[in-house]
């Protein structure tokens, strides 16, 4: 079996490290999903090389990349991160930022229940209307989205573990709003004398289509008598950003000084957008400090055609302070970039407790 899943691993790192010459992903489809915002990840950690780590990711940041990670917390953790996207308030949309905070809790001896709530906001934008389009002429307005996650993972072997979350999208500015559900699931296999070797698979953002309401899709008119009367404007339903994620990791083992050298590779196939292929790296030492670099690959962006802002290079840095000897309490400092061309770059900061 062992071997097996050894011969299937190498398979799948040459199809994901291989970019094939023809287009990628469903081009055709692109901008026809709703909830876009499932597309970002709202960890520091996980960012900076990517979200790479669809085979190794653990702790809250799986929920995100492959909740099958979740089943390595050991006992409870606590997570937030601050998101700066596009430059922050110096950026193009001033002000969008996440804020996400989440909590893991060893249920069971082979079972770990986790959620974490990911809000974003956008500043105050002008409001413009047809019959006044100069801005700061009529005040501003705020959209938020909001995603709840509640997720569990279950180691079923040493080497297997999986799980599932299900997810609550809202979006919302003061007269028009939207909602829905989705699922995602995810699985990792863990080989080799030193667990060295690891492959994981997700499926993100499965479910039903979500439509917007409100009193901001009515448009007053007035008849040909005279007679003022409401049009609604009928809405089209929006599918999730439904998206099949396969990684494939290999850590490099060093006894002097604890060092380990991991490479990382993913392929994410998007059901309404150009496939992602990245390739990351993470060096540890002393099991004290992390440093994480990776590239986001996507057809068309040399020749100006990215169909995201969702790629080129990424880099980040973890700190890791123990609170005790058995190093099973303590915080983690992480910090995150990632270029986001052709808009400016974003930035991410967060801590984790593990107690």
């Amino acid at each position: 079996m062992k071997n097996i899943f050894r011969i299937f691993a190498v398979v799948v790192l040459l199809t994901v490290i291989s970019v094939p010459s023809a287009q990628a992903g469903n081009d055709e489809r692109r901008g026809t999903a709703g909830a876009s915002e499932l597309l970002i990840n709202p960890w520091a950690r996980s960012t900076g090389w990517g979200s790479v780590n669809i085979s190794n990711v653990r702790g809250l940041d799986a929920m995100f990349g492959n909740i099958a990670g979740l089943a390595f917390v050991e006992n409870i953790e606590v997570a937030y991160t601050n998101t700066m996207l596009y430059g922050g308030k110096s950026g193009l949309t001033s002000g969008a930022s996440i804020n996400t905070f989440g909590l893991g809790i060893r249920v069971f001896d082979a079972g770990v229940v986790g959620v974490y709530i990911m809000s974003m906001g956008f500043g105050d934008i002008p409001i413009t209307t047809e019959l006044s389009p100069e801005q700061g002429n009529n005040g501003t307005f705020s959209p938020s989205y909001m995603t709840i996650n509640v997720g569990y993972a279950h180691s079923f072997t040493r080497s297997i573990h999986g799980g599932a979350v299900l997810k609550v999208v809202t979006e919302s500015t003061d007269n028009v709003s939207g909602s829905g559900f989705g699922i995602d699931a995810g699985i990792q296999y863990v080989t080799g004398e030193n667990d060295e070797l690891k492959f994981g698979i997700s499926l993100k953002n499965w479910g039903p289509a979500m439509s917007f309401g409100g009193t901001g899709l009515s448009l007053q008119m007035v008849g040909t008598g005279g007679n003022d009367f409401t049009v609604e404007t009928r809405q089209a339903e929006m599918e999730l950003p439904t998206c099949l994620n396969i990684g494939l990791s290999y850590d490099f083992l060093f006894d002097k000084w604890d060092q380990k050298l991991t490479v990382a590779a993913g392929f994410t196939s998007n059901a309404f957008l150009r496939d992602n292929y990245t390739l990351g790296f993470e060096y540890s030492l002393l099991k004290r400090l992390q440093l994480r670099a990776g590239y986001i690959f996507q057809p068309g962006m040399w020749n100006n055609d990215a169909a995201t802002a969702k790629n080129g290079i990424c880099a980040g840095a973890s700190v890791d302070i123990p609170f005790s000897k058995d190093e099973k309490t303590g915080i983690t400092i992480d910090y995150s970039y990632q270029s986001q061309s052709p808009l400016k770059g974003t930035h991410a900061i967060g801590a984790s407790f593990r107690f």
